[in-house]
């Protein structure tokens, strides 16, 4: 009898401690299937079910710029089976933005790793101007005369030029859209003359000779235009800009499942077939640490809070 009953302790306290995962994961993605998060959730859903033997289920929950994910892995149990695919708007931008949120991606969200990032082309019409110094010039000629798109306020497209439009001095009108094919036919029919896009978005119309590209917002080139320079060469280092997922679980998931997601995120995003694959969509492949990651959402908090606040960009 005693036997059997330490026997029976002995199972249970195996079932409790068994590895992780024991059961399927559920990776939220707060934008719908086919956008560029939902690409990246999808191929280390993929990676993490072939290297931890249980199932990785996407689950789209899109609405209010990624809110509605956001707060649903914030709030879910911290155990690691519900787990966030997000990038700048929920997880740094939108509390600035969206009044009264119910979730603190810093306080409610674990970093696990930084995934992947990509710069941001600004592009003009020819006519506007053939390289950067030129259109700061005719902008700051003609205040108020010069439109630029963006896909929404609030938007890495919209902030980016905001930072621009202050520390250059210009002064442009704004001009928000739901996406970029809207902006980009926009732009296109000569409606609109500057934007920061994505790189996807406006290379074929670069290669066509349809939009002029004249800076990407990063410290270095890109390998996608390599003709095009980077903000640090053109002497204004804090345009940096990029769009950016991240992977991150409800705050207080066990430091031991953190630490193996980590390790195998980075395993799965160094694959040279992720990388190829998130290549030809713009995206360098990162792979940080979950420390790494929580440093950059804070410098990314710090920053984009005072182009916020400059701006008065609004959500609600």
């Amino acid at each position: 009898m005693r036997f059997g009953f330490f026997g029976l302790l002995f199972c249970a306290a195996a079932a409790w401690g068994q590895a992780y995962p024991s059961k399927p994961v559920r990776i939220v993605v707060p934008y719908p299937a086919g956008t560029t998060p939902d690409i990246i959730g999808r191929t280390l859903a993929e990676r993490l079910q072939k290297a931890l033997g249980q199932p990785f289920l996407v689950e789209n929950r899109s609405g209010a710029g990624g809110n509605i994910g956001a707060e649903a892995v914030a709030k879910a149990p911290a155990d690691g089976y519900t787990l966030l695919v997000g990038g700048n708007g929920p997880v740094v931008i939108n509390k600035y933005l969206y009044k009264g949120l119910s979730y603190d991606a810093e306080r409610d969200l674990a970093p696990i790793s930084l995934l992947a990032s990509a710069p941001q082309l600004l592009v003009v019409k020819p006519e506007v101007g053939a390289n950067f110094k030129a259109f700061v010039e005719r902008a700051r000629g003609a205040p108020g005369k010069l439109s630029y798109a963006s896909v929404g306020g609030g938007s890495a497209s919209h902030l980016t030029m905001e930072l621009l439009k202050s520390d250059a001095q210009l002064a442009l009108v704004h001009v928000p859209y739901r996406g970029f094919p809207a902006a980009v036919t926009d732009m296109l029919a000569g409606n609109i003359d500057a934007m920061f896009a994505i790189a996807p978005a406006v290379l074929p119309h670069i290669r066509a000779g349809k939009m002029t590209p004249l800076a990407v917002t990063a410290l270095e080139r890109t390998a996608l235009a390599p003709d095009v320079p980077s903000v640090a060469e053109l002497g204004l280092p804090q345009l940096q800009s990029l769009a950016w997922n991240g992977f991150l679980a409800p705050a207080g998931t066990p430091a031991s499942v953190i630490s193996r997601l980590s390790v195998e995120t980075a395993r799965g995003m160094r694959n040279p077939e992720t990388h190829e694959a998130l290549g030809r969509l713009g995206f360098d492949v990162v792979a940080s640490t979950p420390e790494e990651l929580g440093r950059w959402m804070r410098l990314e908090s710090e920053k984009w809070a005072r182009v916020i606040r400059a701006s008065g960009a609004t959500a609600d």
